[in-house]
């Protein structure tokens, strides 16, 4: 049963970490820009951590705000839908103060179906249509075709960095394991036979001293 427990708070754990990576690292779609627009946008409570605040030096409301979109679509002919706000200082640190330029990028990038432009948007987040969430565009950049593969060297050097931190945690924690608990728990065990030897010579000593009471008092009974 420990176990079982033990697996499945570990698996918890992975999955936990596995998806705030895949929401926070950057991911590129190759994709042709059909639409850019802005929206007076209400942002409610359950899907309030999806969004950024709003942009740098504006005085908007956290709560109602003007968002800028982009609209896309995929060479297979689906479509997906990215915001475009500014991260500034937050969470996750990609310091984007520019969404006015980018709107800008990506409506000059705008092609037909007829006349297509492939475009490499770097992006972060989920597109989650039930909770009105949209992944954050940071970046976009005309490419040669759709065919064009990004290598995602961002997330191949944090990735690599975390493993290594995680590594090294784990040796770390080896380390202090072998050279701290090892000693104090064999210490302690050492203590416990040495009372536990104690305890036993005692008890010895104590049956020796009343087992010849019980003699000396056995005579007694024996006597007319």
């Amino acid at each position: 049963m420990w176990t079982y427990v033990k697996w499945s708070f570990r698996i918890l754990i992975l999955l936990l970490v596995a998806g705030f990576l895949h929401y926070t690292l950057p991911q590129h779609d190759i994709v042709r820009i059909t639409n850019t627009y802005n929206r007076l946008t209400t942002v409610g409570s359950e899907n309030s951590w999806a969004y950024a605040s709003p942009d740098v030096g504006t005085g908007e409301s956290t709560v109602t705000r003007d968002i800028r979109f982009i609209e896309a679509a995929f060479e297979d002919g689906s479509v997906i839908v990215y915001r475009n706000e500014d991260t500034g200082w937050i969470w996750p640190p990609y310091f984007k103060y520019d969404s006015s330029n980018l709107q800008a990028e990506a409506g000059n990038l705008k092609s037909s179906q007829t006349a297509p432009k492939w475009v490499s948007v770097t992006h972060y987040g989920w597109r989650l249509a039930w909770l009105s969430i949209y992944p954050n565009a940071v970046s976009v950049k005309e490419v040669a075709g759709p065919d064009v593969r990004i290598i995602p060297y961002v997330n191949i050097i944090v990735l690599l960095a975390l493993a290594f931190g995680v590594f090294m945690l784990r040796r770390m924690w080896l380390q202090f394991w072998e050279r701290m608990v090892e000693p104090a728990v064999a210490e302690v065990g050492e203590t416990w036979d040495g009372v536990e030897a104690q305890a036993g010579a005692a008890r010895a000593r104590a049956g020796g001293f009343f087992g010849r009471i019980g003699a000396w008092f056995g005579t007694w009974r024996k006597k007319p």
